[in-house]
């Protein structure tokens, strides 16, 4: 199904039948993305006295406990309440609808070869995704200015689907890419990283804070100058995913918390 839209002062045409999902499958049963040390993420059977909660053993139907965090197991969508004292749920956050999207591709860089800046400052052999390739990925004219911007890092190994991060430093955001995000308005970022910052920072969350507008060591939610942005990460965008113009469907469940698990998904422009 096709339809069309404005945005701006133009029309594009949308196609609605084909969304492309940038969610990874979380498989219980198999391998699974995580980060920072986090158990998998597990399901089991709701068992009570008379009641086994599974089929397979006697039961009337099937009913399960699910167990994850959602910063660390799988694609999930966070908001500035990931760093502030008062609780603010992702998903009343998550805008409804379509945004305008562009896909860019980037390969990340050693810091020793890069003089952006990172706080604390980076280890030398750390793989950072910089202003630089950001502006030399950006293209030189759109259909319209993306209000959201999804990054797939190079190369786009699948292994990225089920990788567990612990054990390894993942490539991150210098200050002056993420810097770059707020100047050109972005407002929702989707990566295939684990987060936008080094997995161990001292907690700065430097990244996170410049893309929320929240100042160093400021934890009010009031203080936020971009409160209503947006950051999904672990997601994975497939080779079929062509770059540049896109729209984005950001899709969370109405569950309570600063990061929920997401489904974005991308729709195709057509002539």
């Amino acid at each position: 199904m096709r339809a069309g839209l404005r945005i701006g002062s133009g029309e594009l045409a949308v196609d609605l039948a084909r969304p492309i999902s940038l969610a990874i499958d979380l498989e219980f049963d198999a391998a699974q993305p995580r980060h920072f040390g986090a158990p998998a993420a597990s399901s089991k059977p709701f068992a009570v006295p008379g009641f086994p909660g599974e089929v397979a053993a006697g039961a009337s139907c099937n009913c399960r406990i699910i167990t994850l965090i959602p910063h660390c197991n799988g694609t999930h969508t966070e908001c500035v309440g990931h760093l502030t004292i008062e609780p603010l749920d992702a998903h009343r956050v998550v805008p409804a609808g379509l945004l305008p999207a562009l896909v860019v591709p980037v390969s990340a860089v050693p810091a020793e070869t890069t003089r952006e800046s990172t706080d604390p400052a980076p280890q030398a052999d750390d793989l950072l995704v910089t202003r630089t390739a950001l502006e030399a990925a950006w293209p030189d004219a759109l259909p319209f200015a993306p209000r959201s911007l999804v990054i797939r890092t190079l190369p786009n190994d699948a292994a990225k689907r089920h990788r567990d991060h612990t054990d390894r430093v993942p490539p991150y955001l210098t200050r002056e890419a993420a810097q770059l995000l707020v100047a050109r308005g972005i407002e929702h970022l989707v990566v295939d990283l684990p987060s936008i910052d080094r997995s161990h920072d001292e907690g700065r969350l430097t990244a996170h804070r410049i893309f929320f507008g929240l100042e160093p060591g400021v934890r009010t939610l009031a203080d936020a100058r971009r409160g209503h942005c947006t950051v999904t990460e672990l997601a994975f965008v497939p080779d079929e995913v062509t770059d540049g113009a896109w729209l984005l469907e950001l899709q969370v469940p109405a569950l309570g918390g600063d990061a929920v698990p997401s489904r974005p998904l991308l729709y195709p422009l057509v002539p």
